[in-house]
């Protein structure tokens, strides 16, 4: 049987920032191609909507409120960010 996960060479290298948002100056949509984890504080975290590897930051919505155009509100969190591909 062939392997059909990609190998490293495959994959683009992980961004210092990335978003989630498509309309988002940080987005990088050949990231997306390939499952991305990030782990902060130690914890993986599932519900990431932003982050900065180098400030040190993540952003994740804030419970189920959302703006006026229906996307969610989103709360700052400061600690250790890990960005690895799954």
């Amino acid at each position: 049987m062939s392997d059909t996960a990609p190998t490293t060479a495959d994959r683009p290298p992980l961004p210092d920032r990335l978003s989630v948002d498509p309309a988002s100056p940080h987005h990088v949509a050949a990231v997306f191609a390939h499952p991305v984890g990030i782990r902060f504080n130690g914890q993986e975290r599932q519900d990431v909507e932003e982050y900065c590897v180098s400030e040190g930051w993540i952003r994740v919505p804030a419970g189920r409120a959302v703006d006026r155009r229906g996307r969610p509100l989103l709360i700052k969190l400061k600690g250790e960010v890990q960005a690895y591909y799954r």
